[in-house]
């Protein structure tokens, strides 16, 4: 996995939640979170976007592996990645943003540049 956090979750549920958080961000563009959660799924967002670039079918099939709807990886190998085609990493931006009113957990916008 991308980071070391465990952000007070087992192994497994840590994974799915990971899994889709990059897959809603890949699917709309932009997603509001925790601080934290948004740099794991940063870290793994652009991994997703990396691999995308290489456009092969081992590529598509790893992809296919972590993100959980077969529509958004479509998307990312049709449209995100060729946007990205001259880019060398810092394919997203984090954006905080306030403090969340119940446990004052800082909050930000994690978005695609």
């Amino acid at each position: 996995m991308a980071g070391t956090r465990k952000l007070g979750r087992p192994t497994d549920h840590r994974i799915a939640m990971l899994k889709n958080l990059v897959t809603a961000l890949l699917e709309h563009g932009k997603i509001e979170t925790t601080v934290t959660r948004a740099k794991e799924t940063r870290a793994l967002a652009e991994k997703m976007i990396t691999l995308a670039k290489k456009d092969t079918l081992h590529a598509r099939r790893q992809a296919l592996a972590f993100i959980t709807k077969e529509d958004v990886v479509k998307k990312l190998f049709e449209e995100i990645a060729p946007k990205y085609a001259e880019r060398n990493g810092g394919y997203t931006r984090i954006i905080k943003t306030f403090e969340r009113r119940g446990d004052a957990a800082l909050m930000s916008v994690i978005e695609l540049v």
